[in-house]
């Protein structure tokens, strides 16, 4: 099984747990101005976990539309909704099961770079292209690999619900792998990997382009800074579909 199929479970809300509706909710009040977008937009949040940021993004007044491949996350999304305001639709981000086009597609929280072929990884830019109305506006929200490298946190540990988590980082492969080992009295450790392919601003933008992706802006951060390689913790891009 990949890695992302294991890890995205219950003990996923759990290691997560201090993820907030209200940061997903000034992140998001940023992510508007970027996509300059009506109210009642459609907009599909790809990869949207337990689905913070597109809650958010409904209560700002979009039609959104949420796709994960976890049924753990998709089954919390629904419970955290309790307005029924978006649509949730389990998928696989390289081939969603959608036909119908969108105003906006975001990306976020880095939930680009699971796979390890970099084929698979454009195919979900690909997917992106597919699924936005001609100009239709994207952001991919991803981590900044030069400060990632320079200020990665070999280990921590902390405690959560009775539970002790150790997590472990390591760059290998062209990838950023964080190990998390969960230990529970009376209980055998439970191991988890989460790996993310480490792609450079001018790596990303060829990839962008080959997809028919046109790029407007990059930022560093949800402040809306311009990206500097050296001090930005993300690499954001904002843009459109050509034609």
């Amino acid at each position: 099984m990949a890695w992302y199929q294991e890890s995205f479970g219950n003990d996923y809300l759990i290691v997560y747990k201090h993820r907030d509706m209200k940061g997903a909710y000034h992140e998001v009040k940023k992510m508007i101005d970027w996509l300059g977008l009506p109210q009642g937009s459609q907009v599909l949040d790809l990869c949207c976990g337990m689905g913070r940021h597109s809650m958010a993004l409904a209560e700002f007044g979009y039609k959104v539309t949420g796709v994960d491949l976890s049924e753990v996350l998709l089954n919390e999304a629904v419970k955290l909704d309790s307005s029924k305001e978006v649509k949730w639709l389990r998928g696989d981000m390289r081939e969603v099961p959608l036909k119908e086009q969108f105003d906006a597609v975001v990306n976020l929280f880095t939930s680009f770079g699971y796979f390890d072929e970099d084929e698979q990884n454009e195919k979900v830019l690909h997917e992106i292209h597919r699924l936005l109305k001609p100009s239709g506006r994207f952001i991919i929200d991803f981590l900044n690999p030069v400060y990632i490298k320079a200020n990665l946190v070999p280990q921590s540990e902390r405690t959560e619900e009775g539970l002790c988590i150790r997590e472990t980082r390591t760059i290998e492969d062209g990838c950023v792998r964080k190990r998390i080992v969960i230990s529970e009295v009376g209980s055998q450790d439970r191991h988890y990997l989460e790996q993310v392919k480490l792609y450079d601003r001018m790596t990303f933008e060829v990839m962008l382009q080959k997809a028919g992706l046109t790029i407007d802006n990059v930022y560093g951060g949800y402040d809306g800074q311009a990206y500097e390689a050296e001090t930005s913790s993300r690499l954001i891009f904002v843009g459109y579909k050509e034609g």
